[in-house]
């Protein structure tokens, strides 16, 4: 990941509602999470979520998918580990210290999908 794409993706989570929104996306795992759901979680109005999840859409960081009438948004894993990675990359004098940490949910069976 190049420091242009952190920056993006740290600019993007530096708001209340944006770092709350992927916390929530990244703890429904893969298969996400209903705008409305979501919405509903967070106390906002849907025109703010849609607003606050491009961002995060633009900083790589979420995906959307339609599922019939609805819109899921879930977190982008490989997005998440890859910043992870890159603010880590350094620690401890730059020798390995811990495993490095990787978030890997299981992928949804199809009758778990809404």
């Amino acid at each position: 990941m190049d420091s242009p794409t952190v920056v993006r993706a740290l600019g993007a989570l530096a708001q209340e509602h944006r770092l709350a929104a992927y916390r929530l996306l990244v703890q429904a795992g893969p298969q996400g999470l209903a705008a409305g759901a979501l919405s509903g979680s967070l106390g906002i109005a849907p025109s703010s979520l849609s607003f606050h999840i491009a961002q995060l859409a633009n900083a790589g960081l979420v995906s959307q998918r339609r599922n019939g009438r609805s819109i899921l948004y879930a977190a982008d894993y490989a997005a998440m580990g890859a910043l992870m990675g890159f603010l880590t990359e350094n620690c401890c004098g730059g020798q390995a210290c811990v495993p490095a940490a990787a978030c890997n949910p299981p992928e949804p069976k199809e009758r778990d999908v809404a």
